[in-house]
Formats: C-alpha cells, sequence, structure tokens
C-alpha cells in the first residue's frame, strides 16, 4: 500500500539518551557528596578554631586574676640604653 513503511530503529537513541541521564546525574550527585564533604571539613575547622579562641580568651583572664598586684598581663620590657 502507499504509506505502509516500517517505523525506523531508534533504540540505540532511547539507549543513548538514558546513558547521557545516568552520567549527569551520577555526576551530580558526586558533586553534592564532594560539597557536603567539604562542607563538613570547613565546619570542623571553625568548631575547632572557635574553641581555641574561647581557650586563648580564658588564659589571660585566668592569668589576670591571679596577678591581682600587676595590672598588666604582658611583663614589662625592659629598655636597653644605648652608648
Amino acid at each position: 500500500m502507499f504509506l505502509q513503511e516500517a517505523t525506523p530503529d531508534t533504540s540505540s537513541y532511547l539507549i543513548a539518551g538514558y546513558a547521557v541521564a545516568f552520567i549527569v546525574m551520577a555526576l551530580y550527585v558526586l558533586s553534592l557528596y564532594l560539597r557536603s564533604r567539604n562542607l563538613n571539613q570547613d565546619l570542623t575547622l571553625l568548631q575547632e578554631m572557635d574553641s581555641q579562641s574561647t581557650q586563648a580568651k580564658k588564659v589571660p583572664a585566668e592569668q589576670s586574676r591571679s596577678n591581682t598586684g600587676n595590672n598588666s598581663a604582658v611583663p614589662a620590657r625592659k629598655e636597653s640604653v644605648k652608648k
């Protein structure tokens, strides 16, 4: 008859489309994993820096309480006399 042509075989395009979609999704999931890991590392570093900062602030306050006669936590420098 007049319009009885066989439909073209496009299964290779279907498989290629699924492969491309899978690769894009896998790369996106990998990107999310790497970002999450880096954010956790940054959070750990910031928490460590915060705890060190808090400890550094506590130490001079405790030293100034123990040195009630001394107004400065830093010892005075001795000036050298040049001749």
